[in-house]
C-alpha cells in the first residue's frame, strides 16, 4: 500500500529560507554591534577623555575665560554652545568610523573577521555607521552637563524644543558617521596624518562652529563656502533650537527646511559612495 507524501510549495520554501537567512543575519548583526559597545564600554573613561577634552576646553576658554576679561560679549557662550555640540558630534562620529576602518582595511586585513560573520558584505558597513553614530550621540549628550558646569550663569538652553534638538542631533551624528564611512574607504593608513591636516582643520573653521550662519552677509564668498560643509547644518540647527531669542529677536540662523535637507542630503550622499566603496574594498 503507497504512503502518500505531503509536497510543499516552492514558494513556502523559499520564504521560509528567507527568512531563515533574515534571522541569522539580524542574530550576527547584532552580536557584532553588541560587541562593539562592550568595548567601549570597558574603556568608557578613555573614550570620554578623547572625545570631550578638546570641547571643554573651548567651552572654559571661549564661553567662561573670554567674556570675563571683557574680549567676548556676554552671552557668547549661549552662541558657542550649540557649535561645540555639533562638533563633538560630528568628529566624535567621523572618527568612530575613518579610523577603525583605516586599520582594518590595513596590511593586517583585521576586517575579514567581520567579513566572516554570516551576514552581506553591506551590513558590516552599516554596523559600523549606526555605532559611530550612538558614539556621537553620546558624547554630544555629555556636554550639556559639562557646559552647565563650566559656564554657570552664563549657560542658557531653551527647554521648549528639546525634540527638535534630539531630532537634529540623530541626523547629525548619522551624517558624520556616513562622511567617516566614505573618508575611511579612501584614505591610506598612511595618509592618516595627511588626512587631519586637510580635513578637520576646514571642517572646523568653515562649520559656524563659532559663529551664525546670518551674521556672514557682510563677507558673502566665505558664506557660500561655509554652505559645502555638512557642519554647518548641524550647528544652525542646533543653533536655531538652542538658543534663546534675545529681547524678542531670534538669532539669524539657517531656516530648519535648509538644515534637514542639508543634513539628509549628506546623509544619503555618502551612505551610498561610502557603502560602494567599502564593498569594493573588502571584495576581491
Amino acid at each position: 500500500m503507497a504512503t502518500p507524501t505531503l509536497s510543499t510549495p516552492s514558494g513556502v520554501l523559499r520564504e521560509r529560507r528567507s527568512r531563515s537567512r533574515f534571522a541569522t543575519a539580524s542574530i550576527a548583526f547584532l552580536a557584532i554591534l553588541r560587541r562593539d559597545i562592550t568595548v567601549t564600554g570597558r574603556e568608557f573613561i578613555a573614550f570620554l577623555v578623547q572625545v570631550l577634552l578638546q570641547p571643554l576646553f573651548f567651552l572654559f576658554i571661549f564661553g567662561k575665560v573670554l567674556p570675563s576679561i571683557g574680549y567676548a560679549q556676554r552671552g557668547f557662550a549661549a552662541v558657542l554652545l550649540p557649535g561645540i555640540v555639533g562638533l563633538t558630534i560630528v568628529t566624535t562620529a567621523l572618527q568612530g568610523v575613518t579610523l577603525p576602518l583605516v586599520l582594518d582595511l590595513g596590511f593586517a586585513r583585521e576586517i575579514d573577521d567581520r567579513l566572516l560573520a554570516p551576514l552581506p558584505v553591506n551590513l558590516v558597513a552599516v554596523e559600523k555607521v549606526l555605532f559611530a553614530a550612538m558614539r556621537g550621540l553620546i558624547a554630544g549628550a555629555i556636554i550639556f552637563p559639562l557646559a552647565y558646569w563650566i559656564l554657570g550663569n552664563e549657560y542658557s538652553v531653551r527647554t521648549d524644543a528639546i525634540g527638535t534638538i534630539i531630532g537634529i542631533m540623530v541626523l547629525t551624528a548619522f551624517a558624520g558617521a556616513c562622511l567617516g564611512l566614505t573618508i575611511g574607504t579612501l584614505v591610506k593608513p598612511e595618509q592618516i596624518g595627511l588626512m587631519f591636516s586637510l580635513i578637520f582643520t576646514p571642517l572646523l573653521f568653515t562649520g559656524c562652529t563659532y559663529y551664525p550662519w546670518g551674521t556672514l552677509d557682510s563677507i558673502k564668498w566665505f558664506q557660500i563656502i561655509t554652505l559645502f560643509n555638512p557642519l554647518t547644518y548641524a550647528c544652525e540647527g542646533l543653533r536655531s533650537a538652542m538658543v534663546p531669542a534675545v529681547q524678542g529677536h531670534s538669532l539669524p540662523t539657517l531656516a530648519m527646511g535648509w538644515v534637514l535637507l542639508g543634513l539628509a542630503v549628506t546623509i544619503v550622499v555618502f551612505f551610498i559612495f561610502g557603502v560602494r566603496t567599502f564593498h569594493r574594498r573588502v571584495v576581491n
